[in-house]
């Protein structure tokens, strides 16, 4: 299954933004309806210029006064009271927004395909998550309201200022389209260059998390300056599409300035006109001036939210893109539970593929009875990790089928399937938590009592008593303030606490010396006695016990039986296993010992 996302278009970031913009209709219609108010409010002051001017002063109606004032301070005690609380209504409604928004594309990216992980940089989703959804503010915000609010002032204004001089007004509302026009090209030079920064921040952050996470190969092999090449030309990149924007921008502002210039001129030259002619009185002037402020301030407005809005767009375009990524449980619904499991694993002619056309596992069958050890050997690239990933359902087969206790694994819920898997790796992950947080990450609900009998079984103890808090001990990002060996025996404890049905062992004791590896091999036979195993090892000696030795090449099982079958017959378990014992000796038996053949 591909996990390629369809191409950004215009109409599916509307949907979205459609989509947002309902799920929080009301408070943007109280917002809409204090932003009225504050609005027709703020229309007072103005128009009480025109009576302070004609009525007051001309005709000396001192009467007027005292109720001019009381209307202006009420007005502007209105506006102020609306203004805030409708910073307080948007600011709340576009916080909810982004945090509703970063929940969900963090609980659709925790149950992507691994597959998609695998091509994605981790960086990159963190971005994803984080950034994207603060453009969302412009929308559901106080952007798209001041936006609705500035059309509307412009609306109220624009009809005043025709009653008062409609040849003038008409001339304006000229300027004022050529403007728009200009505007929406600008905004459509910008979503592109917006978008684009978007994938760049990405991007970088992606780097830098990798950089970081791996310091100490990066400081090995004294790579820091190539390290320093690609994060600049990242952030050169990064500038470049910041400065490109910056001047779309500034171009859109100085438009801005000029068509309050232009704007300026009419007023200077047909105003003047008018007032000669008496076409208009003095107040009708200084209240016209008033008006034209009050229209080609929203509309410059607009024009700054209208860029915000653009930017929101582009992070809309990008998080619809994530969110069309299937989730691996998609339809999940309409699958099996399987809250009990014996543990009997079939492979049925299963076959897979990576790439199209380029098959890694051909026609595998095996059996693995319930309780059973498995064990895959083979050449590095033979199919032994794709195998396993198929057990723990991280891909699906191309062909044939898996079952579980008779069942289709395909037809199983797929939390349910993995809530009875326990794993160990040879390179196990650890949070940046105590030991007994990490240890109890396999089941929250468990006791102190059972971490501590699951680290002692694991041998943990060996090692946590030295540290003055114990199993508190914080052990660092990914496990860092611990040895290989000391991860790997918390994973082993992880995996006893599960108390799985399924196991799997890859490279399970890699990291130990050979005190190391005896001390917990009992461990190991305590938790595979209680259900179905799958080890890969590369250190034959480890899977002597096993109920069954796969030996895979070229993604085919061309040798199946015990180790004792297997040896006899003198096949490649044998070549590898010789091989292996010649590499031994050579390394770690004293000159005049020998080391004694299976």
């Amino acid at each position: 299954m591909s996990t390629r996302a369809p191409r950004p278009s215009m109409s599916s970031a509307w949907r979205e933004a459609r989509a947002l913009v309902y799920e929080h209709r009301s408070r943007l219609a109280l917002g809409l309806v204090l932003l009225v108010v504050n609005r027709l409010t703020g229309l007072v002051l103005p128009t009480s210029s025109k009576f302070l001017i004609d009525e007051v002063v001309a005709n000396r109606r001192t009467e007027l006064l005292t109720t001019l004032a009381w209307a202006g301070g009420a007005a502007t005690l209105v506006q102020a009271l609306t203004g805030f609380a409708l910073s307080q209504v948007l600011g709340v409604a576009a916080q909810r927004a982004i945090n509703d928004v970063r929940k969900s594309l963090q609980s659709h990216v925790g149950r992507l395909p691994v597959r998609y992980f695998d091509s994605t940089q981790t960086g990159v989703l963190v971005s994803r998550i984080m950034n994207d959804a603060d453009g969302l503010r412009n929308l559901v915000g106080t952007g798209i309201v001041q936006l609705v609010g500035g059309a509307l002032s412009a609306l109220l204004g624009i009809g005043v200022l025709f009653y008062l001089n409609w040849k003038l007004t008409l001339g304006i509302l000229a300027v004022l389209a050529l403007f728009g026009i200009a505007m929406a090209r600008a905004f459509r030079s910008l979503r592109p260059l917006f978008r684009e920064r978007g994938k760049l921040q990405a991007e970088i952050t992606g780097r830098l998390n990798q950089t970081l996470g791996g310091v100490r190969v990066v400081k090995a092999y004294t790579a820091e300056p190539a390290e320093e090449r690609a994060f600049r030309a990242g952030v050169d990149r990064l500038f470049d599409n910041i400065r490109r924007s910056m001047t779309g921008v500034s171009a859109t502002t100085a438009i801005s300035l000029a068509i309050v210039g232009v704007i300026g001129v009419l007023m200077i030259y047909f105003g003047g006109r008018a007032i000669l002619a008496g076409e208009m009185t003095l107040g009708d002037f200084v209240m016209y001036l008033v008006y034209i402020g009050l229209v080609v301030a929203p509309v410059v407005q607009i024009a700054s939210i209208g860029t915000q809005i653009t930017e929101a767009f582009a992070g809309l375009d990008r998080i619809r893109e994530l969110r069309s990524v299937a989730a691996e449980d998609e339809g999940d619904e309409q699958r099996a539970s399987c809250t009990q499991v014996r543990g009997d694993i079939v492979f049925e002619r299963v076959g897979f593929e990576y790439e199209a056309g380029k098959p890694v596992l051909h026609e595998i069958d095996l059996v693995a009875p319930a309780g059973s050890t498995t064990a895959l050997v083979g050449s590095s690239g033979s199919g032994k990790s794709t195998l396993i990933s198929l057990v723990l359902a991280f891909h699906r087969p191309t062909s044939g089928r898996i079952t579980v206790d008779g069942r289709d694994l395909a037809a199983l819920k797929l939390r349910d399937w993995r809530s009875h898997l326990g794993v160990v790796l040879q390179d196990n992950f650890l949070f940046d938590g105590t030991i007994a947080d990490n240890v109890g990450f396999a089941r929250p609900s468990a006791t102190r009592a059972e971490i501590e009998a699951a680290c002692s079984a694991a041998h943990c103890d060996e090692f946590v008593k030295r540290f003055e808090l114990g199993l508190d001990t914080v052990v660092g990002e990914r496990g860092v303030r611990l040895s290989g060996g000391q991860r790997q025996r918390v994973a082993i404890a992880r995996a006893l606490l599960a108390a799985p049905r399924i196991l799997i062992l890859d490279e399970a004791t890699s990291s130990l010396d050979s005190e190391s590896e005896a001390l917990i091999q009992d461990g190991l036979a305590k938790l595979r006695s209680r259900c179905t195993s799958f080890v890969i090892a590369h250190r034959l000696s480890t899977i002597r016990s096993a109920d069954q030795i796969l030996v895979l090449e070229g993604g085919r099982i061309v040798e199946r039986g015990t180790h004792a079958q297997l040896y006899a017959a003198g096949g490649r378990y044998r070549e590898l296993h010789d091989r292996q014992y010649a590499v031994e000796r050579e390394l770690f038996v004293n000159p005049g010992e020998e080391l004694q053949a299976p």
